[in-house]
């Protein structure tokens, strides 16, 4: 038996940074980058090391920059701890499962550190063919979850439920993160979109803007829980643009989005220290007439353009700024089956 599965990175919309507050997202995935996972029985468990997982470095140097960007650990830790909790929950939940083992490999394309979910991608990766070798389906409004504790809690990574309910879904969505719900469920409320109701979507990355994402979450997070007033009062405005977002594109008012796209940034921009490489980013595509925020956490942007010629515009003013800019392809099924 040999199960490939994959997961697409993923935009953030409108919304984030609220899903890890209760908020509301709509993100999408999209065609171009990915992580693919192999896996196939064998006598022992095992987990090969990717490039990611790299232990041979040409020079000094070299090591102390990938130790700086990416840390000690590779995408191996990911594959296991996602394993864990889904062998976990079959035990806690009395299902059984076939006594066979498995060896996994993956690859991933996906930039690193530029939040479009590289991390995440592998897990949910892993879940959905750990899923297929033993016949087991899991809650699809679980599985999410299931990936957000493999990082968060098993590896101490901080990071919210958008990416994971992205990648399991797959296309546009719409997430609602209602505390009372994810309190009482652990899952939030979702809704698959058409993807034809977009407006044009372009990404934008600069690979040298890598950061580790989880750091600017975990000073979020503090902030959150120490209640300040203008970050609590900011989740509520974010969730707020991402319900207005989709009700326009279902209402057929796609023109609408760009205006939410770019308050979403600037509504950021006022209330947390944006480093200046970022915010250089998003305005220098809105220079062009195209509207701009960030993807994830930084190193990527996203937004609305309004045709070839004005897309044509945003990939030379980026370029000349060392970021690669493409179209949206958004991957995902519909209509749902």
């Amino acid at each position: 038996m040999l199960i490939r599965t994959r997961s697409f990175a993923r935009a953030g919309l409108v919304g984030n940074p609220s899903d890890g507050y209760f908020g509301k997202t709509l993100s999408f995935t999209f065609k171009d980058f990915f992580a693919d996972l192999v896996m196939y029985e064998t006598p022992e468990l095992g987990f090969v090391p990717a490039d990611e997982d790299d232990a041979t470095f040409s020079s000094p140097d070299d090591l102390l920059k990938e130790i700086q960007l990416f840390g000690y650990y590779g995408g191996i830790r990911l594959l296991k701890a996602v394993s864990k909790l889904f062998f976990l929950y079959c035990r806690e939940h009395g299902i059984s499962l076939e006594r066979r083992n498995f060896t996994v490999r993956y690859t991933s394309n996906i930039p690193r550190l530029v939040g479009l979910s590289g991390s995440s991608a592998i897990c949910t990766a892993m879940l959905k063919a750990l899923q297929r070798f033993y016949g087991v389906e899991l809650p699809i409004e679980y599985a999410p979850t299931l990936c957000l504790e493999a990082e968060r809690d098993e590896l101490g990574i901080q990071c919210g439920l958008q990416d994971r309910v992205v990648q399991i879904y797959e296309g546009l969505v719409f997430m609602d993160f209602e505390r009372s719900l994810v309190e009482s469920t652990g899952h939030g409320r979702y809704e698959r979109l058409d993807p034809s109701i977009l407006p044009n979507i372009y990404i934008a990355y600069d690979p040298n803007r890598a950061e580790i994402s989880g750091k600017y979450h975990k000073k979020l997070r503090v902030l959150f829980e120490e209640k300040k007033p203008d970050i609590v009062a900011a989740m509520g405005e974010f969730a707020d643009l991402a319900q207005q977002a989709r009700d326009a594109l279902v209402g057929g008012h796609p023109e609408r989005l760009g205006a939410l796209v770019n308050a979403n940034f600037d509504l950021r921009d006022r209330i947390f220290n944006v480093a200046e490489a970022n915010r250089r980013m998003v305005f220098t595509a809105r220079s062009t007439g195209a509207t701009a925020k960030f993807a994830g956490s930084g190193g990527a942007i996203v937004g609305t353009y309004e045709d070839d010629a004005q897309y044509a515009a945003l990939e030379s003013a980026l370029a000349g700024i060392g970021c690669t800019v493409l179209k949206a392809r958004v991957e995902g099924t519909w209509p749902v089956a």
